[in-house]
């Protein structure tokens, strides 16, 4: 899963990384949710162009978003085959820069959250569709692909974002050359050395609060004080992974 996740890295290094022309300016960010604008890597005419899209996907077909589910994690096992992510898998595959991403780990009724952080800038498997609404309102959305998670972080949660290493950039974007097929094997839990992970304060839990000190690792006896509070009644309800926050 992916339902938060961090982009720190200055926009220039950001550039310099995945070879792109714009010169897009934006500031840090370090709770990034779902429907806000991310940045995205696609081929545009044979070059990387960078793009900012609403992260949930919406599927062409949808007519309606409001009754639709928010699809913000694709699962990397049945991306090829379901209706909402097949046909962006084979045309319309996409980079999306980060620099680490947020899990809460389940502790009886509570959810503890963890910030799993990369060595370095990286990049998550993306697709994205474009979506024209019946008042010729056009938008461009996009969402994170997850695969089955590796052993660093299993014990917060079975599943991780995919991340395309960078001599496998090109493969992955190009749609028109590398089939959907061949570019799935990318789809593959990643390094075990590179992202480690450490609980962090329940502020990430406040899409409101947006600093580096989210990242931070929690202070001594911080998590004791939580305990002393009661807990939040868990409440019950089905999650296929594709579109719950976490």
């Amino acid at each position: 899963m992916c339902g938060r996740y961090v982009i720190k890295t200055p926009p220039a290094l950001m550039r310099q990384a995945f070879g792109y022309g714009e010169q897009p300016n934006f500031p840090p960010r370090y709770n990034v949710a779902p429907t806000q604008p991310i940045p995205v890597v696609r081929l545009v005419d044979g070059r990387r162009s960078f793009a900012l899209v609403r992260w949930g996907l919406i599927p062409s077909w949808v007519k309606d978003p409001r009754g639709f589910s928010l699809l913000i994690n694709a699962r990397a096992e049945s991306v090829l085959e379901k209706p909402a992510f097949r046909n962006a898998m084979r045309r319309r595959r996409c980079l999306i820069p980060a620099d680490g991403f947020y899990e809460w780990k389940r502790d009886g009724d509570r959810k503890r959250p963890h910030v799993a952080r990369p060595q370095g800038l990286v990049a998550f498997a993306g697709l994205w569709e474009p979506w024209m609404g019946p008042n010729g309102e056009e938008l461009d959305t996009a969402c994170i692909v997850t695969t089955a998670a590796n052993r660093t972080l299993r014990s917060l949660h079975d599943r991780m974002p995919a991340v395309i290493p960078a001599e496998a950039f090109d493969l992955w974007l190009d749609c028109a050359n590398v089939e959907a097929e061949t570019a799935a094997a990318l789809l593959v839990p990643a390094p075990e050395d590179l992202f480690e992970a450490y609980e962090i304060s329940t502020a990430v839990n406040r899409t409101a609060n947006d600093s580096a000190d989210l990242m931070e690792p929690l202070a001594p006896g911080a998590r004791e004080a939580v305990d002393a509070r009661p807990a939040a009644k868990a409440k019950s309800k089905k999650d296929d992974g594709q579109a719950s926050l976490f």
